[in-house]
């Protein structure tokens, strides 16, 4: 019987989000292969909950001026870059044990695509004669730069179910591999010829993903079982900093209802499920839609047995009353909501909608129905001040919500990917297009950029002090040496924040309590403690007793801002 293997990458960082590497595309092609007649597994090395520690790459290694020493108290970033997964060779070694004829790599993600390269390095190393093919945006974006390494055989460009059953089939002799919709191969072993991408027209005309091939028992939460859907493509909005925003980007489309519910159906089968995350783009866009997909997952399970996330982001403005309560009623306890920025000018530039009314209104109606949120701001854009990023900051300061600050980098295909090149801020490698590697703008602005980040840390601290009933230390200066009890990570951060309401400066401290200033943007830090002194800070809702009913929105749409004034 035929046997193609499927393979996730490890991947090479200073941290990893393990519930939001699942890999459902991977899945979803492995379905259509197996309905195709092919026997296929998949080789998940983010599946292995293991970390080691490595050195720093030379073109990442003035990050460790950037982020210092490791840092146990509530503000600290990171520190240790690691290799998270199994080994390339522990990769390559299982996939030859299955002996494909055809292997398919994901990379899709830029920041990794080094990875995604090695790991096709090392299984033709193992493989000699097996067709290697790498699918994913970095290879839709950049086809000529995933080619130009010699282990891979073929990129696939967009959406890759029919397109990898097609390729499994011309490779058998059932088909011609010129029309194999959106591949990439080479003429006489050097020519590039490239099919424009290839996006599936009818979703629900698509086989079940093979959910029993995912390595399940890895993304469990809570001791439960865990699931990533995808319940539409692509998005009609074209925000500049997102993949989906140019113009060649997938159209929108959205599955049945009665498809989703039975994908859902078929992970519960499997799996005593706990938990859904929507990886949609834009789960709540169509109204009537979402409402018969909460109302399906409600008859399908007992109130609080699952809980429902949209970690990719829900838009404030398709949210309402109503549909809120019924998202609440059918498990989301939190959300993840996408305001990009309060400003209004830079708004304009993002192109995207003034969400600050429609902001506001959802959190109304969270505090009242008791859920949580975090609000995800972007900062460090091309041309954009860190003013305007401390704006943003002490809008969300005034508000039930913990901030979640997004570092820009650089996404090939997108509107800024494309003014980075202009402005000549596009990093020098792959591996320098990540939010940890701070890569747009000189060193003035990434010295901005990783400020703005610790002053969120310290601003959810602040939050999470007041969601727990704990009144903020006076503003007092910092005596030598070491702080004591160093164990107890909230008398050190209370510690630290006092220092810093004192005089303005970012600390850190390690496991024995020693102290260190952080490198940071002084002006910026200290508008922000100056700030703080007018500005009142909202709880979160996140401690014991949960989101306060109480909050009923600011005064005015545009309280919370700062003015801009001159700072860049």
């Amino acid at each position: 019987m035929p046997q193609i293997c499927l393979v996730q990458p490890p991947i090479r960082d200073f941290y990893l989000t393990a519930k939001r590497t699942f890999p459902a595309g991977l899945a979803a092609i492995a379905g259509a292969l197996r309905a195709a007649g092919f026997t296929v597994n998949i080789v998940d090395a983010l599946a292995a909950s293991k970390r080691r520690v490595k050195p720093l790459p030379p073109e990442l290694a003035e990050l460790a001026g950037f982020y210092g020493p490791p840092d146990r108290s509530p503000f600290g970033l990171f520190s240790a870059w690691a290799h998270h997964g199994l080994s390339f060779e522990t990769v390559a070694h299982r996939v030859s044990e299955m002996k494909p004829f055809l292997v398919g790599i994901s990379s899709l993600f830029t920041a990794y695509a080094d990875e995604a390269l090695a790991t096709a390095e090392v299984v033709r190393r193992h493989l000699p004669d097996a067709r290697i093919v790498v699918g994913g945006h970095h290879a839709t974006a950049l086809p000529e730069q995933v080619m130009a390494c010699a282990a891979v055989d073929f990129v696939i460009r967009g959406e890759g179910e029919e397109a990898m059953v097609a390729l499994a089939l011309a490779l058998e002799g059932r088909g011609n591999l010129d029309g194999v919709p959106g591949l990439v191969g080479r003429r006489s072993g050097v020519d590039l010829w490239m099919n424009p991408p290839v996006w599936v027209a009818d979703l629900d005309g698509l086989p079940p993903a093979a959910f029993d091939l995912v390595a399940r028992r890895a993304y469990r939460r809570g001791g439960r079982g865990a699931v990533q859907i995808t319940a539409s493509r692509g998005c009609p909005y074209r925000c500049s900093y997102c993949a989906f925003g140019d113009a060649a980007a997938p159209p929108y489309r959205r599955r049945s209802v009665a498809s989703v519910l039975a994908e859902i159906d078929a992970a519960a089968d499997q799996d005593d499920l706990g938990f859904i995350d929507f990886e949609d783009e834009n789960l709540s866009l169509d109204r009537g839609w979402f409402v018969a997909l909460l109302e399906g997952i409600c008859r399908r399970f007992a109130p609080g047995t699952v809980e429902l996330r949209a970690m990719n982001g829900l838009m404030p403005s398709t949210l309402d009353d109503d549909l809120l309560r019924l998202m609440q009623a059918a498990g989301f306890r939190s959300l993840n909501l996408s305001l990009g920025t309060a400003v209004p000018r830079r708004t304009r530039f993002f192109r995207r909608p003034d969400l600050r009314r429609a902001f506001d209104r959802a959190l109304v109606t969270a505090a009242r129905l008791g859920m949580t949120a975090v609000g995800y701001i972007i900062v460090g854009a091309p041309g954009q001040p860190a003013g305007e990023s401390l704006s943003d900051l002490l809008f969300l300061a005034r508000r039930p919500v913990l901030a979640g600050l997004s570092v820009y980098y650089p996404v090939p295909g997108t509107l800024d990917f494309d003014r980075c090149r202009q402005m000549g801020l596009l990093p020098s490698t792959f591996a320098r297009m990540r939010a940890t590697a701070l890569p747009v703008g000189d060193d003035a602005s990434r010295h901005r950029t990783v400020t703005l980040l610790r002053l969120g840390r310290l601003l959810n601290f602040i939050k999470a002090l007041k969601d727990g009933g704990v009144p903020l230390p006076s503003p007092t200066p910092l005596d030598d040496g070491p702080i004591s009890p160093p164990a107890d990570r909230a008398i050190l951060g209370r510690r630290l924040l006092a220092a810093f309401l004192h005089d303005g400066k970012l600390r850190g401290a390690d496991a024995a309590g020693n102290v260190w200033i952080h490198p940071c943007d002084t002006a910026l830090s200290e508008r922000f403690r100056r700030a703080l002194r007018h500005v009142p800070v909202c709880p979160a809702g996140t401690g014991p007793r949960g989101m306060q009913p109480g909050w009923r929105g600011p005064q005015t749409p545009s309280e919370g801002e700062v003015p801009l004034g001159a700072y860049r």
